[in-house]
């Protein structure tokens, strides 16, 4: 028995005084609303209402029943109308995750445009170096770069990025530029995260995608890119990154693309929700606003950034301003 449904059925029929215009406006068989009520009597254990030939009205148990059901049935309806709101109108609480210098640097100044065109909603974002659960973590929406595992999840693409390999200017005149990945094996190397810690890096060798094992460990390591970043910017070798973590400093000179010619296939970027039914009005607007607005291409490095894209490794020359991120 669905509770409430005859909740609401007791109330038009004691409000119609019968079952027949009750069931006219439930658009159902007067027997049905008869059954109903007769069900619901059942289950709370008393008589809800005096049937004669001629009338149908409330016992006094029924009336004290239905002063209660009243307010539950209006408070269901205010939650239905709020649901729906959330759906139709953008506003409440929005919960994103990003990884951290990717959502410093390029989520941050969209979702202050967002705030602005939409006053109703508060915006919660967490970043994150680490994949999280959307539904046991709490979130409405993530930003993932790189190839996604097979799920339940619904995921937008609203970019790409290169993994490259760089060094300075600097760095490349006094050591040499490699011209094949196996020349890695005489040059100071910077890694971080869990390139570091393996020692591998990827190419595509023979039109084969290849994870390279390298006998020599970096010089430099740290779990923070930007760290890493900076001291490639200084001169201390080369460096793995994913391309838009170096991209303002590849368009200021300050760090150069090496091995161009072994980079693996260009890695997606998605916003990932969990749902496409029933999608909150707030989160269909911000991934609606990223795929109008954000410039989030990270494959052609050789054109200067517009606005949105400034991303960058630590620091370029004192000309600009970067930033960096981890994977």
């Amino acid at each position: 028995m669905d509770l409430l449904e005859s909740m609401r059925t007791l109330v038009l029929v004691a409000e119609h005084s019968g079952f027949t215009k009750a069931a006219k406006r439930l658009r159902q068989a007067p027997s049905t609303v008869t059954r109903v009520i007769s069900a619901l009597e059942e289950e709370v254990g008393v008589r809800l209402l005096d049937r004669t030939t001629r009338s149908v009205r409330l016992t006094d148990a029924g009336a004290r029943y239905l002063e209660h059901v009243r307010p539950i049935l209006a408070a269901v309806q205010e939650a239905e109308r709020a649901a729906q709101a959330q759906r139709s109108e953008s506003l409440g609480s929005l919960r994103i995750t990003a990884p951290v210098l990717f959502g410093r640097l390029h989520l941050v100044p969209l979702l202050t445009r967002f705030l602005a065109l939409h006053p109703r909603v508060t915006v919660e974002l967490e970043l994150l170096d680490r994949v999280v659960s959307l539904v046991e973590e709490g979130f409405d929406l993530a930003l993932r770069i790189g190839e996604l595992p097979d799920s339940s999840l619904v995921a937008v693409r609203v970019g790409s990025t290169r993994r490259v390999v760089v060094g300075s200017p600097a760095y490349l005149a006094a050591r040499g530029r490699p011209s094949h990945p196996r020349e890695l094996a005489s040059h100071d190397l910077v890694g971080f995260g869990a390139l570091s810690g393996l020692q591998r890096w990827r190419f595509q060798i023979r039109g084969k995608a290849q994870e390279l094992r390298l006998d020599n460990p970096p010089r430099f390591t740290s779990n923070n890119a930007a760290a890493s970043i900076e001291h490639a910017l200084g001169g201390g070798g080369l460096l793995m990154v994913l391309g838009y973590q170096v991209a303002d400093a590849i368009h200021a000179g300050a760090l150069e693309v090496v091995l161009a010619d072994f980079e693996p296939p260009p890695v997606p970027i998605h916003l990932v929700h969990a749902s496409a039914r029933l999608l909150p009005a707030k989160v269909r607007a911000l991934v609606d606003l990223v795929r109008a607005s954000a410039a989030w291409d990270f494959v052609s490095l050789d054109a200067p950034p517009t606005p949105e894209r400034r991303t960058s490794g630590a620091r370029p020359p004192a000309r600009t301003r970067s930033r960096k991120r981890s994977e």
